[in-house]
């Protein structure tokens, strides 16, 4: 009974790695192919069209601007309160400038950013292909002519390279505005003198580590999307389940290779 049981662990483990290795693959032949058909699209007789961009990039930017904007000045009080409670034991809250710069365009600002896309855009992608599979209108796309990925993968993919780095940008500017408005409250100081510390404390190259992950989030994000919403089965049911894995998915993959990243980064 033992060695049956070990068995049956044995075989959903390697079933469950070999369905891992399959979607690891089919989300790069997804990223390989949108590539090729940006490059290659008007060789083709399929240009990819600035609409569909357009319309995402609103879905995705604008729309998203008010929930961004609130979290990020409540991320920026937070590490304020948080950073000044914790110097004042060591006499140096003088010095919470330093850590809210950092860890703002660093780190919090573009994953804050990424996992909000993920939860609100990538679900949406995800529901939307997962309901076009059910209803048969991606195979539809295939018989005219028309290359699915192009016309379904590119746009959004697109629009979340161009967009997520912007937002990110935004976060950055909200969190460390509120930030500002404590820190000087708080410590007698003004707003002017708070910006200048920031500016001279903050190198290029700290705002390019944030840029560069929250683009690498939003391949992350897109294509996680695309993927389980091109696996769903099953009806609404289906659709339900994989919107929520493409969730939890992206998340946990936004948030893995944000350690990787620093950890690289920082070596």
């Amino acid at each position: 009974m033992p060695a049956a049981r070990a068995l049956d662990l044995l075989d959903r483990l390697g079933r469950a790695t070999l369905r891992g290795v399959a979607e690891l693959g089919f989300a790069a032949t997804l990223l390989g192919q949108s590539l090729y058909w940006l490059v290659m699209g008007r060789a083709r007789k399929q240009p990819v069209r600035l609409a569909p961009i357009a319309a995402q990039a609103m879905d995705i930017g604008i729309a998203a601007l008010p929930i961004i904007t609130v979290l990020s000045a409540t991320i920026g009080l937070m590490l304020a309160i948080q950073g000044i409670y914790t110097l004042k034991t060591f006499g140096a809250e003088s010095r919470v400038t330093l850590g809210i710069a950092l860890s703002t365009v660093r780190e919090f600002s573009p994953l804050i950013t990424g996992i909000l896309v993920a939860g609100r855009s990538g679900s949406a992608l995800a529901a939307r292909l997962g309901t076009m599979r059910i209803n048969q209108e991606i195979d539809s796309l295939t018989v005219m002519g028309i290359s699915p990925v192009r016309f379904l993968v590119v746009p959004p993919l697109v629009a979340m390279m161009v967009l997520m780095p912007l937002l990110t940008l935004w976060a950055d500017l909200v969190a460390l505005f509120a930030a500002g408005i404590y820190v000087a409250a708080e410590l007698q100081t003004s707003l002017a003198a708070y910006a200048d510390e920031v500016i001279s404390l903050l190198k290029v190259n700290d705002l390019m580590h944030g840029l560069a992950k929250s683009a690498i989030f939003a391949v992350l994000v897109t294509i996680v999307g695309v993927v389980n919403g091109a696996s769903v089965s099953g009806g609404a049911e289906g659709v339900g389940r994989m919107t929520t894995r493409s969730v939890v998915h992206a998340i946990s993959a936004i948030v893995i290779t944000d350690m990787i990243f620093a950890f690289l980064v920082t070596r």
